[in-house]
Order: C-alpha cells, then sequence, then structure tokens
C-alpha cells in the first residue's frame, strides 16, 4: 500500500506545474529598439527598464542614420523591431511621409522643451540634442600665429586654403548637417559659397571618422587640416578619452552665428510592434531624468529633458551657439535630394564649361598641327614635282 501512495505521489509531482528558472524567463518581454552604430547607454541604465519591467531590451544597430530609416522603410510591412532610435531632423519628414511610426504622447512630453517638439502628431518624440560645429586644433592656430575663423565666410579667406576638410553630405549626416548651415545662411546662393570653399582647397572625406581622426591634425590621427566638420561636444569627449589627464581641451569650436546646425534626435514606436504597451514604456524611459542624464557622456549629446543634470565636463567643454542654423523638416523634405545633387555637382564634378574651357586649346592645337602637316605636305610635294620636270 506505501509503495502505491508513493508511487501517486511521484506521478502528481511529475505532472504539477513547477516555478523554474525557465519557466519564469519564459515570463520575460522583450523587447527590440532599431539604433544607428553611435548608440550607446549604460548597462546599469538598461538594467534598471529591464528590472522594473520585468523584461530583456535587444538593440539592433544598423548602421548610419541614413542607413537605419532605410531599413525601417523596407521592412516596415515586417517590422525588424518594436522602436526606431536615432532619425534626426534632417530624416524625420521622411520617416513620417514612409509612415513607419505609431503615435504617442507619452506623460513626460510636457516636461520637454517645445522647441524640440517638431512633430505636432507625436509620432516621433525628441530625445537629444546637439550642434554639428567646425572644430579647430588650437595649437595649429598658436603655433603659425594664425587667427581663427569666426564666420563661414572667413573660411573662403586665403590664409585658410587646403585647412578645413568636410564630410560628403550624400554618405555622412555630419556631412549634410553642414550643408544645411550653409544653405540656412545663404539660401540659393549656397553653390557660389561652395564654389569659393572648392577653390579654396576645402578636402572633402566620405564620413565622420575618416575625417575627424585621419585628417583632422587635433585629433588621434594629427592629420593635415587643423578645421574639421564635427560637434560642438567634440572638446569634451577629448577630455574624457585623453590618453593623460588634461587641464584644458585641445581643440574648441566655431559657434558663431549660423555656423552650426542643430540636429535634433528623435525616437518612434513602429507600426506593427507585438510590444504596444512596453514601447510606450521605454520610450517614457528615454525622455525621463534617469536615461537623460546618462546620454551626454554615452553619446555626447545634450538631453531634451531640462529636469537631466549635465556633467561638469560638458559644462566647462562643450560649446554651445547662441545663433545655430535652422530648417524646418518640411523645408529640408522639400529641397534635401536636390541640395545634395547641387553640392554634388559643383563640389565632386568637374564643371562642364570648366571641361569645354580646359579642352579648347587642346582641341585647336590638334587642328593647327594637322593643318601644318597638310601643308609642309604641300610643299614638299610641289618640290618633288619641280625636281621632276627639270
Amino acid at each position: 500500500m506505501k509503495h502505491i501512495v508513493l508511487l501517486s505521489l511521484l506521478i502528481l509531482t511529475a505532472y504539477s506545474p513547477q516555478v523554474t528558472p525557465s519557466s519564469q524567463s519564459a515570463q520575460l518581454q522583450t523587447i527590440t529598439i532599431m539604433t544607428h552604430d553611435s548608440f550607446a547607454v549604460s548597462e546599469e541604465v538598461v538594467k534598471a527598464f529591464e528590472e522594473a519591467n520585468n523584461a530583456t531590451v535587444v538593440f539592433l544597430q544598423s548602421g548610419d542614420a541614413g542607413a537605419v530609416l532605410n531599413k525601417a522603410i523596407l521592412t516596415k510591412d515586417a517590422p525588424l523591431a518594436d522602436l526606431l532610435f536615432g532619425v534626426d531632423n534632417t530624416f524625420l519628414s521622411r520617416a513620417l511621409e514612409a509612415d513607419i511610426f505609431e503615435a504617442y504622447e507619452s506623460p513626460v512630453l510636457p516636461e520637454i522643451r517645445d522647441e524640440f517638439k517638431v512633430d505636432p502628431s507625436n509620432r516621433a518624440l525628441p530625445v537629444d540634442y546637439g550642434d554639428v560645429c567646425i572644430n579647430y586644433d588650437k595649437a595649429y592656430f598658436a603655433e603659425n600665429n594664425l587667427a581663427v575663423p569666426q564666420s563661414l565666410d572667413e573660411l573662403v579667406k586665403p590664409e585658410y586654403k587646403g585647412l578645413f576638410v568636410v564630410e560628403n553630405p550624400a554618405t555622412s549626416s555630419t556631412g549634410l548637417a553642414f550643408l544645411l548651415a550653409t544653405v540656412a545662411h545663404y539660401g540659393d546662393a549656397f553653390t557660389d559659397y561652395w564654389r569659393a570653399l572648392k577653390e579654396n582647397g576645402v578636402v572633402v572625406v566620405d564620413g565622420w571618422e575618416t575625417a575627424y581622426y585621419t585628417n583632422f591634425s587635433g585629433s588621434s590621427g594629427h592629420g593635415p587640416q587643423p578645421m574639421v566638420v564635427s560637434y560642438g561636444t567634440s572638446p569634451a569627449a577629448e577630455v574624457v578619452f585623453a590618453e593623460k589627464p588634461l587641464d584644458d581641451a585641445p581643440i574648441a569650436s566655431i559657434i558663431g552665428p549660423d555656423t552650426c546646425f542643430r540636429q535634433i534626435e528623435f525616437v518612434g514606436i513602429l507600426k506593427g510592434t507585438q510590444q504596444r504597451a512596453l514601447a510606450e514604456k521605454f520610450v517614457d524611459f528615454m525622455i525621463s531624468k534617469q536615461f537623460q542624464e546618462d546620454m551626454p557622456l554615452q553619446m555626447f549629446v545634450y538631453p531634451v529633458n531640462p529636469t537631466a543634470v549635465l556633467p561638469d565636463v560638458f559644462e566647462k567643454y562643450a560649446q554651445t551657439p547662441g545663433q545655430p542654423a535652422t530648417l524646418s523638416p518640411d523645408e529640408i523634405a522639400a529641397n534635401r535630394d536636390p541640395w545634395i545633387q547641387a553640392w554634388t555637382d559643383m563640389v565632386m564634378n568637374p564643371a562642364t564649361s570648366s571641361n569645354s574651357t580646359n579642352t579648347l586649346p587642346i582641341f585647336v592645337g590638334a587642328i593647327l598641327i594637322v593643318l601644318a602637316v597638310f601643308v609642309v605636305y604641300r610643299l614638299y610635294k610641289r618640290t618633288g614635282k619641280k625636281q621632276t620636270q627639270k
């Protein structure tokens, strides 16, 4: 009888539900955030969200901001993630036109400064901002007794010939931001300005990393150009990542009127998400104080939430322009591609008129040579005929 009871207990135990580590983990929700490759956040900050929401957070880094948006648009019928972070104001209108986001009015939004709320539909909510500026190598200008230019106009002066490296706006978000700064300042005459920059030896590379770490003399690459298109926070980054402690930043930014372009980055809930409630919580988390205070030393951007306290190194070394260049997302959307094409035709491709001017002397010279040969030949034939007659 005892054996029968024991056997019955064993069978009941085997088939009764049990709380095991695997079943506990099965209860975890997973949320995926598609981001650009420059995204970074502290592990403890992510862990705080995971523990508060019994969730696992996965970050899907997918290239630069443009590549991330392209991927999200191409896969919108079968989204790869629940949220997308990293679309900035240069590409925002494209994201909204593609209709990849679901609207969400976060309860944290009232804390955010109105100047960053550029999407009235609340499909894309602001997370951070930064200023694309011209950085310069302090030591170079001091050693060469050269004044630092304070405006876009001054960059075309002969004393700065060949000293400036920029990124291609067709392949780089920083390059596009600087192009937009020139458009905001010069309007339709921006091509004339770029013509002058080209004549003054401006150097163009594909992306920010090459410009900053290879060409720029003020970075680890110690390149040939002492001015580069980068960020107003780059001086703070140089201090933070210096191999030896620094008393001052080795670089600084040119922050005169319209010399910098303000970028704002957004987060949006992707249509088709199966984790809508959790996605809303993560949006709230990204614009709340804890996440906002973590961003400056992770991505060297500014928080949009004014309750977030900036680190001392930002207060001391990061530079913010008093009058950054701005353009509305709608204006950028309507003109971005034509502006990039006009820039490409001006800076990267030889002008047609220039080609005609260069080839004309060669063409004329060739004709003169042919005529000369013909005249010599005729004279030779005539002389030969006279000798035969004699």
